[in-house]
């Protein structure tokens, strides 16, 4: 047996290699892949434009520290401040880390406003991580567990509501920031209406607040635009980024605009790896993809197929509560626990998740094609149907 630690509930397949939309397993078995490594493999498997960029940067330079100037970061930087209207970047290689680096810089930001103790509004069914201080801001009991003490310093307020907000706002002066997804992925596929994120910023510009997303899951793309907020129309001033951004190669940042601009100085933070050559090219190779492939309106479009045909398969199954998502991020509520169903879809060929326990989450690469939508709905709406029984 490896010597791993038992940290994953491993499904009992391996693959060997992938092409496009589809992975193959050691007995040369095909998968449809609807969850891209859940959110990360933007464009799909063995991508030649990617494999290529890789190939090409790894015979020039995989690493170089950050002691030095880095012309593939200064490029990707520059970037994704075209694509967001955001003014800094900060690298790093994850999500977590990502929003660790969020929670710091609103920390300092309260402490260089004169806040002892800054406190930062997160939501229920929230999740930023599992490090430990995102994972206090995390809001799932069934991953804090046996982790306490949790960090201090967080208010947990419902998801979407905005009064819990505004009691907040009356009540605690501590408050320097309020962090949450513009769609919570593990949370279910909630999706915060834009009438509530346009409230949340004129609250955070009115109190002086950092109004920070997480778009580690729901950006790069995925919901038919950039980064999810911006359906709201409204900038924020921190947003953190990973999982799609490389497309596969492990890369995270942390962008600041308006008030958070400035708040890190040298020393204040770091990371090794982050933001090194070959991960911003990677990077960068996504990001000119979905652009130059059109990918964002592709992204909306398919998902909108997806869902309509999967509300048309399932229309009137007793058992299914609701079929929602943006774009290629897709969520179907069933009224029971459906983990069974991820197995039962692996036998069949088909790769999908399941979270908050009787959510269905798809995450198909952005290359998805109309085709392969269709295989979805009619493997996926069959296992559903037999899953709920007559």
């Amino acid at each position: 047996m490896p010597h791993l630690m038992d940290t994953y509930n491993r499904l009992p397949v391996a693959f060997t290699h992938g092409q496009g939309c589809h992975l193959f397993d050691e007995q040369g078995k095909s998968y449809l892949d609807a969850l891209a490594g859940i959110a990360v493999n933007t464009l799909g498997h063995n991508h030649p434009r990617l494999v290529k960029a890789l190939a090409d940067q790894a015979g020039r330079l995989i690493h170089v520290s950050n002691v030095y100037r880095v012309r593939e970061q200064e490029a990707l930087s520059d970037r994704l401040a075209a694509l967001s209207a955001m003014e800094q970047v900060f690298f790093c290689n994850s999500g977590c880390e990502a929003n660790e680096a969020a929670i710091k810089l609103a920390r300092l930001y309260g402490h260089q406003q004169g806040i002892e103790l800054p406190a930062i509004i997160v939501m229920e069914q929230a999740f930023h991580g599992r490090t430990l201080a995102t994972l206090s801001a995390t809001g799932n009991r069934k991953v804090q567990a046996g982790f306490e003490p949790l960090v201090g310093g967080f208010v947990r307020v419902p998801f979407d509501d905005l009064p819990a907000i505004e009691l907040v706002a009356e009540r605690n002066p501590n408050v320097v920031a309020v962090l949450f997804e513009p769609i919570q992925g593990e949370g279910g596929i909630n999706i915060a209406h834009n009438d509530y994120m346009l409230a949340v910023r004129r609250i955070c510009d009115d109190k002086g607040w950092l109004f920070m997303v997480d778009e580690v899951q729901c950006g790069v793309g995925r919901t038919g635009v950039w980064f999810a907020h911006q359906h709201a129309g409204i900038k924020p001033d921190v947003m953190t980024l990973a999982k799609g951004l490389g497309s596969g190669v492990p890369i995270g940042a942390c962008l600041a605009a308006g008030k958070a601009v400035g708040v890190f100085k040298p020393g204040n933070h770091g990371s090794t790896f982050g933001g090194n050559p070959l991960a911003c090219v990677a990077a960068l190779t996504t990001l000119d993809v979905i652009e130059q492939d059109g990918l964002m309106k592709h992204a909306a479009s398919l998902g909108d197929t997806i869902r309509n045909g999967f509300r048309t398969a399932l229309a009137g199954v007793g058992g299914v509560k609701d079929i929602r998502g943006d774009g290629l991020m897709i969520g179907i509520e069933l009224d029971r626990s459906c983990g069974d169903l991820v197995k039962s879809a692996l036998n069949a060929g088909l790769l999908i998740n399941v979270t908050a326990d009787s959510v269905i989450r798809l995450l198909p690469p952005l290359v998805f094609t109309d085709d392969e939508a269709t295989q979805l709905v009619a493997m996926l709406s069959s296992l559903i149907c037999e899953f709920l029984g007559p």
